[in-house]
């Protein structure tokens, strides 16, 4: 029997974005497929609250961390087939969006190859709720016309291209970069980008323990991130729209209280902050 035919009378996978981090910012359609799951192949970074909505699914960790041992793709790509071929409806359940930076163009062509009937549920990317959570907007009128969302794993994906972009032209998003953070100074300053671009990092997005810190690039690679928030995703935002974080959040009544930063900060730009919850 040849794959199409082995998949016609089976089931189906669904490529579920489980969002930034908070159960309340899941899609209404993502809350149906974990509803109607059999089988559930989940992300490291999906809250575990996310999982209850899936009660009478079998949950399968496959997740991928930095320097750790990790399920090969194939192996997933295999796992969502073989499941569906099986009359279960599979769940991939990944964190953000399944297709920013999440491999999952890559499982719904391996169902397409294998005749597995395939949805895909959009999710809210961190690349702009961890900014936003924060009061940070990826775009403000006549501050930046738009965002460019890059990888920072490895680095020449963002630097073949950083390097011809002129700083200011838009707001620049680099996810996985936590570790990369001094990499990034270094390169950014090599290529002409300016020292005083305002600049900042967010871990955990939209989770209980999420943290930010706004400043300059030229103090990128001297950031602390505490030492229990170390094991969090991180992402880098570069652009002027950092500079609005203070009143945006103002206007937001952000709940994280505002920490200022040591008195040897430059005091005359407000915006520089450490927040913490």
């Amino acid at each position: 029997m040849s794959p199409r035919a082995e998949a016609a009378c089976t089931g189906r996978a669904i490529l579920v974005g489980a969002g930034p981090g908070d159960p309340d910012l899941l899609t209404v359609r993502a809350t149906h497929a974990l509803a109607a799951a059999d089988l559930v192949l989940y992300d490291a970074l999906v809250d575990t609250r996310v999982l209850d909505l899936a009660p009478h699914a079998q949950r399968f960790y496959v997740g991928k961390r930095a320097g750790r041992a990790a399920i090969a793709q194939s192996t997933i790509n295999a796992l969502i087939v073989r499941g569906a071929r099986r009359g279960r409806t599979v769940v991939r359940l990944k964190s953000g969006d399944p297709f920013v930076l999440g491999r999952g163009s890559e499982e719904a062509l391996a169902c397409g190859a294998a005749g597995v009937p395939v949805e895909v549920v959009p999710g809210l990317t961190s690349a702009i709720a961890g900014p936003a959570a924060f009061g940070i907007p990826v775009t403000h009128r006549e501050v930046s016309p738009g965002f460019l969302v890059l990888s920072a794993v490895p680095s020449a994906h963002y630097e073949r291209i950083l390097a011809m972009l002129p700083p200011r032209a838009v707001t620049v998003v680099l996810l996985m970069a936590l570790g990369s953070r001094r990499t990034i100074a270094s390169f950014l300053r090599s290529v002409g980008w300016p020292n005083d671009l305002p600049t900042a990092v967010i871990v955990g997005a939209c989770t209980p323990r999420a943290w930010s810190w706004t400043g300059t690039l030229d103090e990128l690679a001297e950031v602390i991130v505490p030492s229990d928030r170390a094991d969090l995703p991180g992402l880098v935002v570069l652009g002027h729209v950092v500079s609005l974080a203070d009143a945006v959040s103002q206007a937001m009544h952000h709940e994280h209280p505002v920490r200022p930063m040591p008195r040897d900060s430059r005091e005359e730009t407000p915006w520089r902050r450490i927040r913490v919850p």
